[in-house]
């Protein structure tokens, strides 16, 4: 007899699922349920192991950021012969049950890995989008020792019609999913709009009655010195005026989770552990400085200061009235060139005598930092409060901003509001205000090398992460990583690793990442040489930094595994391609 999909799944899993496992509502029955009784021998012991040495680099390992991936084929895969094996072979259960095990983080060892959902994996109608996908995929990563899944939960889709009326029907299923499955969740409070970003593969605009008000007063959308509108993210600069239908947007942001810890109560610490919340672009803290939409911006341009609404621009007049500098008021810097230009292009971010390091620009940019740190306060004030003694944690994500990290400037990290300069730590103070609140210092641009980089940009994302590392250990704040780019490449998780174990001196002790989130659930990871790959990935950030283990025996185990989940994870690929 051929085993249906979910089948498959609890012959692998060793439990009993629905045949209707695509819907969550089924009932279970008996006649449904297979469960695969296995004997497992781990590969021989005796087979050598090649010792690793440490910072080792196989060159011909080496690929671009992000690399090509090999498509899938059209064609569905015919499981019958695998599904039968499956029956047949006396492996499954135990093979899944021993590789979890093996890889099971014990406290205060390794990094939990969790692996971002796909950005639409709810409808614009608030229903699960490929709901046998989902499923097939949720129990692919279960299986391979993943500890979660992030996924976004739209402003724009949950109260997208009016105020106050919040839809939550595709995420309720989707987090019972994540539940029945062991997994648990990273919930994204995504106050920003889809689109327009890196990696962005669908547009979801801010709820509409917002939208409306933003036409109606072009003040609320964040705008650079030319006039440009941007409309991913409400202005910081009326963060705390009723300008959204009688309420403020830190109001209409404190409402929202505040009505998703309401209607999750019971998931709460459970399956829902974390909540990261949205506090700009793309869901960090910072200002949308390079946007990519309609060719704005290209990297590694410098980008543009986001100052010139209204609102934004009566705070630095009242700053620089405060400061006795009251001419200082009126604008931002004038000579800080466009998107696209580079430090040396302009007066502002030249190293030699560029405003930057000028009195007027110490004022500005202290001013332009503090209103982020400020809007960064006022939210998470709000989010501890409402979540507080709940058993989740709180995080915010910072952008890994490596572009230019190696003039005197810092011209891209300054434009979004990180004041970094050759001269001043700017992530310090981000990390002071996280630990203020107990919050998480998630950070991008884990996987990346300096070589790998534009060298002519000075592109140092290993250097800014040493930074961000020192910071977040000064603050005593815990740090959490993801991948700025989609990479499958062990090269790539060869710098995750490294990274997470978070070794920058001397005086790391036992500190490691708290979690890292794999960029993105998506039908190239399950192709069969990347899962290959990304399992052995998984269980060696499981095992942690002190492991004595050799990595060639962890991957020999991986592999046997990959090879006894192959049917699920063809699956799983083929459906999420259609």
């Amino acid at each position: 007899m051929a085993m249906s999909l979910p089948q498959q799944i609890g012959a692998l899993s060793g439990t009993p699922i629905t045949a209707d496992s695509g819907s969550i509502a089924a009932e279970p029955t008996s006649s449904a349920a297979v469960s695969a009784s296995a004997g497992w021998r781990s590969p021989a012991a005796s087979l050598r192991c090649r010792a690793q040495k440490q910072g080792a680099v196989e060159v011909d390992r080496i690929s671009p950021s992000p690399p090509l991936s090999p498509r899938i084929g059209g064609m569905r895969t015919d499981l019958t012969v695998a599904c039968q094996a499956l029956m047949e072979a006396p492996t499954a259960e135990e093979v899944v049950r021993e590789f979890r095990e093996r890889g099971a983080q014990v406290k205060g060892k390794g990094v939990p890995v969790y692996v971002m959902m796909p950005l639409d994996s709810v409808t614009m109608g608030n229903t699960v989008n490929r709901r046998k996908a989902m499923n097939a995929s949720l129990q692919a990563l279960k299986s391979a020792g993943v500890e979660g899944v992030m996924m976004d939960v739209w402003w724009g889709l949950v109260e997208r019609e009016a105020p106050g009326e919040y839809n939550w029907g595709g995420y309720a299923e989707l987090l019972e999913m994540a539940r029945k499955h062991g997994l648990k969740v990273q919930a994204v409070m995504s106050f920003h709009q889809c689109g327009g970003n890196v990696g962005d593969s669908c547009t979801i605009p801010l709820p509409k009655w917002v939208v409306e008000e933003i036409d109606r007063d072009p003040d609320l959308a964040y705008t650079d010195q030319w006039g440009r509108r941007n409309y991913e993210y409400v202005s910081l600069g009326c963060d705390t005026l009723p300008v959204l239908k009688g309420r403020t947007p830190v109001q209409c942001y404190s409402d929202f989770m505040r009505a998703f810890g309401d209607r999750f109560e019971h998931l709460l610490g459970d399956t829902i552990v974390e909540i990261q919340v949205g506090m700009g672009p793309a869901g960090e803290l910072r200002y949308p400085s390079y946007p990519e939409q309609n060719g704005t911006w290209k990297f590694p341009g410098i980008g543009a200061f986001q100052c010139y609404d209204k609102y934004t621009l009566s705070h630095l007049k009242a700053a620089a009235e405060a400061a006795g500098k009251p001419e200082w008021g009126s604008t931002g810097p004038t000579d800080a060139g466009h998107y696209n230009n580079w430090p040396e292009d302009t007066n502002f971010f030249k190293k030699e005598g560029g405003g930057w390091n000028s009195p007027y620009g110490e004022f500005f940019l202290t001013w332009y930092s503090q209103m982020l740190l400020d809007h960064g306060e006022r939210i998470l004030s709000s989010a501890t409060s409402i979540f507080q003694n709940r058993g989740v944690k709180i995080s915010v994500k910072i952008a890994g901003i490596h572009w230019h990290y190696g003039t005197r400037s810092h011209a891209p990290e300054l434009t979004a509001g990180y004041y970094n300069t050759r001269f001043r730590d700017g992530y310090l103070p981000i990390a002071r205000m996280l630990a203020r609140h107990g919050a998480v210092f998630n950070f991008t641009c884990i996987e990346m090398r300096d070589h790998e980089q534009p060298q002519d940009a000075q592109c140092l994302p290993e250097k800014l992460v040493k930074q961000v590392t020192l910071a977040t250990r000064e603050a005593q704040v815990p740090l959490a990583g993801e991948n700025a780019l989609p990479r499958y490449d062990e090269y790539a998780h060869e710098q995750i690793l490294n990274a997470s174990s978070l070794k920058v001196d001397e005086n790391e002790g036992d500190r490691e990442m708290c979690a890292f989130t794999y960029l993105r659930m998506n039908p190239h990871l399950f192709e069969p040489e990347n899962w290959r790959k990304f399992v052995a990935f998984v269980k060696k950030m499981n095992e942690g930094k002190e492991a004595q283990r050799c990595w060639e025996q962890v991957e020999r185990e991986a592999e046997h595994f990959v090879h006894v989940s192959r049917p699920l994870v063809q699956e799983a690929a083929v459906a999420l391609t259609h």
